[in-house]
């Protein structure tokens, strides 16, 4: 049904176009030009989020009516970023892998999603199959805080459900249930002085730091919740006592109250550990994303079940530790499941993709957008 000439080929083009967040203006403009260019009765769109964020592109919407009557709208969602090192990548084919041929990541991560959607959009029109109204979004700025579709404006989202391609595993995996996250900055205040010639009058914050991140619960908390230290910075020389230390983590979980308990308990574990050593903590807790759950009757569970069972697929629901722009399009009111794409160990260097996926995910779309035309609002 899919061309996979054509999904190979747009896939080797689109990796190939360096997209690092909040710097995704090339390949947006490629897509735009491509839907242009097809001729096609499909309204184009760009948001301001990139002005927003201080990039150079805001989240792209692509909108095409549907020509079955009363079946509902569909958001199909990826996003256009990529993690480093994406400058230079050439993606090389061999034994049915896709991989990068030096020291970048590949890129499928999101490129697999945003070919597969581009693909079933063809598909629809070339083979003048029955749907519903199809809203594309390839938002921005998904890595490193999902702030494309965190900042957008919700009235902009115009579907009864949707689907975001983003996850690692074999197509037919469809993630129900992500965590919310909420981000905890420290800066542990302590006191400075010379280390050689008066280091009693000090108070050293990074000692102090360490001294709490030895008592804090963190890693994997239970089957629902998370945490983590990932970043930690401060001193100036080995002569002075510091006075200054930030420290970045985060706290993540399916379950609401849990996440709400972790964050008060690393909270907690920092500013006790601080006064029981004479120094400060500084904390900023700020709400990431929501968590979601869709329940297995939720119209894009249904709905990706039935389309994964009618290509051959075998179906799968799962829940995920990571957060996406479903998170974002749930708290938005337009129930959204996450799909497994194909990619695998994304965010490193050995990121590849089996091409017998690429092909899949594509069909998958296009089965989906059929099984929801033969709905009812």
């Amino acid at each position: 049904m899919v061309n996979k000439e054509r999904v190979l080929s747009e896939f080797f083009e689109l990796v190939r176009i360096t997209c690092r967040t909040k710097a995704e203006r090339e390949v947006a403009d490629v897509l735009k030009q491509k839907i242009a260019s097809y001729g096609w009765e499909i309204s184009v769109s760009e948001d301001d989020v990139g002005q927003k964020i201080g990039g150079n592109c805001g989240n792209v919407y692509f909108f095409l009516k549907g020509n079955v009557a009363g079946a509902p709208s569909l958001l199909l969602s990826a996003h256009l970023d990529c993690v480093e090192p994406s400058a230079g990548v050439e993606p090389v084919l061999k034994d049915g892998i896709i991989t990068s041929a030096g020291d970048t990541i590949l890129g499928g991560d999101d490129k697999a999603g945003v070919v597969a959607i581009m693909e079933a959009l063809r598909v629809i029109h070339e083979q003048n199959l029955p749907h519903g109204d199809i809203q594309v979004v390839f938002t921005v700025a998904e890595e490193g805080g999902v702030n494309g579709s965190k900042n957008m404006d919700p009235s902009w989202l115009k579907a009864d459900f949707g689907f975001a391609l983003d996850s690692s595993g074999i197509p037919g995996k469809i993630i129900t249930e992500a965590p919310g996250q909420n981000k905890i900055d420290v800066i542990m205040h302590g006191k400075t002085a010379h280390a050689g010639l008066a280091p009693e009058e000090g108070i050293n914050a990074i000692v102090v730091a360490g001294k709490a991140l030895a008592e804090l619960k963190q890693g994997r908390i239970d089957n629902e919740t998370t945490a983590n230290v990932g970043l930690i910075k401060g001193g100036g020389a080995t002569n002075i006592v510091p006075d200054k230390v930030e420290i970045f983590c985060e706290a993540r979980s399916r379950d609401m109250a849990k996440l709400d308990a972790q964050t008060k308990s690393m909270v907690a574990t920092f500013e006790q550990v601080a006064a029981a050593n004479g120094a400060k903590a500084e904390i900023s807790v700020k709400k990431a994303y929501g968590p979601f759950v869709l329940a297995a009757d939720s119209l894009p569970v249904k709905t990706a079940v039935k389309a994964a069972e009618a290509i051959g697929l075998t179906p799968s629901t799962e829940a995920t530790g990571g957060g996406s722009d479903a998170n974002f399009f749930n708290t938005y009111g337009v129930p959204t499941a996450v799909l497994a794409v194909g990619m695998s160990k994304v965010h490193t260097t050995d990121e590849y993709i089996k091409e017998v996926h690429l092909y899949q995910t594509a069909e998958w779309m296009v089965a989906i957008i059929q099984a929801a035309s033969g709905m009812k609002k």
